[in-house]
């Protein structure tokens, strides 16, 4: 069995999500966004997929990098592949991203699994089926009745537990917003979503991601006093010392890296350095499934916990695979959205959660996505 093609299809769907000028998302008007659905075929016939920005894997990419690495190459040798890919990386002039690896690497664990007729997450650990979620909400804006107050982001918290989220994370509010950033506007967001859901509802905060030290510092100490469980991209991660600093000052834990590029080398040097508690990954963030679960492994080596970043099928699939993930990062929620309606690429929700907060993994092959071909092929706008 060799892989026999790598092909991308570009496809439009419509979103109610905007995007600002620092380019965090917001409720918006009805409209359309573009998606890429990259598509890998052994010379058997079977397929793997997985979606990505079309930026990421726009055909320069594929044509340059993709194909000359997998093109003949058996689809299992998941390792060798990834490395051949990261190799290039240095020669790419940047082209060749993190994301990218990551869309390809997902692919190849989507192929694996459809061949295999197993989930991805029993391929690579099969820890447990369901994984508690926590309730992850978009910026801060300026929308009356959206999360434009701090009254505001304690009603939307009541209505997230009422849905069964047994845990929240804020994300506050971030340039463009016209008062951003303000520390004591998100001291403030933080004390009244704690007032409002009560002392047994863990709560973390990943707010604006440049303040200095002292403005952090002051929002960190505020946060110990709240008893939230986590402090989030605070502060530049290019500064590794910065953050050796704050948790060296804090006790309330500090999460990272969660942006910083690097995969799992500069992940290492955080551990090393004492620049955070609890370790952070996310595939796309790191370069695909493969990495983030080394970053994983390195955690628990250290005995330090591995939250990983953001939502989707792969990271799901990763946070059932492992022990020491406590939750799935769902979302992104807002009050004028809503997060359980299927995207039209799908027939179903990748992610569907119970009244409890558990999100069940699916039982089909592969990533568990269940693609609407039959949408994908009526708008598609390129194939390459």
């Amino acid at each position: 069995m060799k892989i026999a093609s790598v092909h991308g299809t570009e496809f439009t769907y419509p979103t109610r999500r905007s995007v600002d000028s620092a380019g965090h998302s917001h409720p918006g008007p009805e409209g359309t966004a573009k998606m890429a659905l990259l598509t890998i075929t052994t010379d058997e016939g079977q397929s793997g997929y997985a979606f990505a920005p079309v930026e990421v894997i726009r055909p320069h990419v594929l044509e340059a990098f993709v194909r000359k690495v997998l093109i003949g190459q058996h689809p299992f040798q998941r390792e060798s592949l990834w490395q051949g890919l990261e190799h290039w990386q240095r020669g790419s002039a940047g082209q060749l991203t993190d994301r990218a690896l990551a869309a390809v690497d997902q692919a190849l664990w989507d192929l694996a699994g459809r061949i295999l007729g197993q989930p991805v997450y029993r391929l690579i650990g099969g820890y447990r089926d369901k994984v508690p979620a926590y309730g992850s909400t978009m910026c801060g804006d300026e929308l009356e009745g959206g999360l434009s107050t701090p009254d505001e982001y304690a009603a939307f918290a009541e209505k997230l537990v009422a849905r069964g989220y047994k845990a929240l994370k804020l994300h506050t509010w971030m340039p463009p917003v016209s008062f951003a950033p303000s520390v004591e506007m998100d001291i403030k967001a933080c004390a009244a979503v704690r007032e409002a859901v009560g002392p047994s509802i863990p709560l973390m905060l990943d707010g604006y991601h440049d303040y200095s030290r002292m403005e952090a510092l002051t929002i960190g100490r505020a946060l110990e006093k709240l008893n939230f469980t986590w402090f989030e991209e605070m502060m530049n991660e290019q500064s590794m010392a910065s953050y050796a600093w704050l948790a060296g000052q804090l006790d309330i834990p500090i999460v990272g890296p969660e942006s910083l590029s690097g995969k799992h080398h500069s992940r290492a040097d955080w551990v090393a350095a004492g620049a955070c508690d609890i370790l952070r990954a996310g595939v796309p963030g790191v370069g695909g499934i493969s990495p983030t679960l080394k970053v994983a492994h390195l955690a628990e080596s250290f005995g330090m916990q591995c939250e990983v970043h953001g939502n989707g099928a792969a990271n799901l699939a990763v946070c059932a695979a492992i022990k020491n993930c406590r939750w799935y990062e769902r979302g992104l929620l807002h009050p004028f959205l809503e997060y359980d309606e299927v995207p039209a690429y799908l027939n179903t929700l990748a992610d569907p959660m119970d009244a409890d907060g558990y999100v069940h993994l699916s039982q089909r092959p592969g990533l568990g996505e269940d693609i609407n071909f039959d949408y994908i092929e009526a708008h598609t706008r390129h194939k390459y």
